[in-house]
């Protein structure tokens, strides 16, 4: 099997400036669009994602940590992943049976794609994890970060028939227009041709996927712009869950409203989603630095 594991770093002093790498920066500057409207196209990120694959080691790690400590995780299940070349061939995985609280840089697999070895061997990925990622990367430009989690309020959603995520408060908002829905749960993805299947749901233009009876994929172009959407894709969920517990009728917001408000989010003067992500960095070098290791 082929794959490939970075070599463990030597600490890293939490307050250095150089823990936190400006590559984000350079893509934002590459592409004006942020997570909704048009996806950016899978060139825009080639100079970040192809130059500093320590980095995106880093990125992904603290993304798993963080998922634990936000209780996104389930048991060793789940699987987060970023694309490292210009096709999305190429891409970090999590190992096989590791915790989501534990995830160091160097544990993370990278993989090939069309390497006919790479799914095979006692190392071999989740064959669920491989057959949705390599897939998914290789067919949507704004998969470049994939995130996979049974996180609990959205997954609720996800199990309530015909289900359509409400514009119910100005977090919901930011997702108009950008989730799609596969309510034909089959069992796990252990096929090779469910990925084509899934990122044909997908399409251009969507971050979000609602997996009937079953969980969420969102992706982005970053993991910083991914993982900010997962965050605030299941603050809405838990709303919209405690909405419908009341049992009174719901306050929505008109879709021309909706409409404006997900371009104010797409559009917000500020690095929301990487200052955002680089705060939850922060948090963890000061308390568990060795997800850099």
């Amino acid at each position: 099997m082929r794959y490939f594991n970075a070599p463990a770093r030597p600490p890293v002093d939490p307050w250095e400036p150089s823990v936190f790498p400006r590559a984000n920066e350079v893509a934002l500057r590459q592409q004006s669009v942020v997570t909704t409207g048009d996806m950016p196209s899978r060139t825009a990120y080639d100079a970040f994602t192809m130059s500093d694959i320590p980095t995106l080691r880093t990125d992904l790690a603290a993304a798993f940590r963080w998922a634990a400590r936000l209780g996104m995780h389930e048991s060793i299940a789940n699987h987060f992943s970023v694309a490292t070349n210009a096709s999305g061939s190429q891409f970090l995985l999590n190992p096989v049976g590791s915790h989501f609280s534990r995830i160091r840089a160097s544990d993370l697999l990278l993989l090939d794609a069309n390497d006919p070895t790479t799914y095979g061997g006692e190392n071999a990925p989740d064959p669920t994890a491989w057959h949705l990622h390599a897939a998914l990367h290789s067919a949507l430009p704004q998969a470049r970060c994939i995130l996979h989690t049974h996180m609990h309020n959205a997954t609720v959603l996800c199990c309530l028939k015909d289900f359509e995520f409400l514009m119910l408060d100005q977090n919901a908002c930011r997702f108009y227009g950008r989730i799609a829905y596969d309510r034909g749960y089959a069992g796990m993805a252990l096929d090779a041709d469910e990925g084509a299947r899934v990122a044909a749901l997908m399409g251009a233009g969507k971050s979000v996927l609602f997996m009937g009876n079953h969980g969420v994929i969102v992706v982005g172009p970053t993991v910083a712009q991914a993982f900010d959407e997962l965050y605030y894709l299941e603050k809405a969920c838990a709303l919209q869950v405690s909405a419908l517990a009341t049992g009174r009728e719901l306050a929505l917001i008109p879709e021309a409203v909706a409409r404006t408000a997900c371009g104010q989010w797409n559009d917000y003067p500020t690095r929301f989603s990487e200052l955002h992500f680089n705060a939850l960095k922060t948090i963890l070098n000061q308390q568990e630095p060795d997800y850099q290791a």
